[in-house]
């Protein structure tokens, strides 16, 4: 039996009283105000293995903006519509040690943003996607999650008018200079599109079925494909963080500012969580501290 497979609700209940006993480090994010509404002492995971098995605990009827966990799907879903070369051609894949809204990085790299986990790449991303507006890009995209994960996302238009409101400085800053580089065909359409596949949301099962996409062999996804999403996620998941996680825990994660974290455990199955008191670096604090402590308990570090 796989290691993932052999977990009780027992053991999770212990592991996650673990992490919750961290979560006055963490803050709710404030610059997004429908964000700011989050409890932080909310907690849910839900893991989805391979075999069929499922099991979840806590607050698993939240429902949450995935915010940047959606950034390795729209990496997914380009490289299954455009292929390696091109899709890589558009963004690189090296990892970046400054804050995930850096514009001062992407200047440094001449308009060329240093990967797709970073706002820089995934707003270069968010370009692309098929679609005639941002709208019809936000619909296709989800519904080829849905049906291909068997999930059930929307997009919030709630938080999508809170995130309108309080538009990213940052975020224009970069897409300004993306598009004065030759990196983006139209500004605005971007930005939209950019805003909506963020405010995609669902519970944190609906994100443990989108993990479980990367992690095991089906006969909907390019194998290849996957193991590019989860060597990018390794590398860049948790922005500066992703080295120092890459060695304590071992596993493929993505986080977002909304208190989503997906882990992937290759063959077996995926981790969600979430939990929206965030790090100084924008991870949430209760979901790294509980799948660290997972990983750990039950050696699931792709490393052996």
């Amino acid at each position: 039996m796989k290691r993932l497979d052999r977990l009780t609700t027992t053991e999770l209940s212990a592991w996650v009283q673990l992490a919750k006993s961290q979560a006055e480090r963490g803050r709710v994010i404030d610059r997004i105000p429908q964000l700011a509404l989050a409890d932080p002492g909310w907690f849910a995971v839900h893991i989805c293995c391979e075999s069929g098995k499922t099991i979840s605990f806590g607050d698993t009827a939240c429902v949450f903006s995935l915010m940047s966990v959606i950034k390795p799907f729209s990496l997914l879903y380009l490289l299954e519509h455009f292929g390696a070369e091109t899709v890589f051609g558009w963004v690189g894949v090296e990892p970046s040690d400054a804050p995930f809204n850096s514009l001062e990085q992407l200047i440094s790299d001449r308009g060329r943003p240093r990967n797709p986990m970073i706002n820089s790449g995934a707003i270069t991303l968010s370009d692309k996607l098929p679609g005639k507006d941002a709208n019809q890009r936000t619909f296709l995209f989800c519904q080829w999650l849905n049906q291909l994960a068997g999930c059930q996302l929307r997009l919030d238009e709630v938080m999508l008018a809170s995130v309108r409101l309080t538009r990213s400085r940052a975020n224009e800053a970069i897409a300004n200079y993306l598009a004065e580089t030759g990196h983006l065909e139209n500004l605005e359409t971007t930005l939209d599109t950019y805003e909506q596949i963020c405010c995609i949301s669902g519970r944190v099962e609906d994100l443990a079925l989108l993990g479980k996409l990367l992690t095991c062999e089906n006969g909907c996804l390019s194998a290849q494909n996957r193991r590019l999403v989860n060597a990018v996620m390794l590398t860049c998941g948790l922005y500066e963080a992703s080295a120092q996680f890459a060695v304590k825990v071992g596993l493929p994660m993505k986080s977002g500012i909304g208190g989503g974290l997906v882990a992937i455990v290759p063959g077996e199955g995926a981790i969600a969580c979430y939990s929206p008191g965030l790090d100084a670096v924008g991870n949430p604090v209760v979901g790294l501290a509980f799948v660290e402590a997972l990983s750990q308990k039950l050696e699931l570090s792709i490393f052996g």
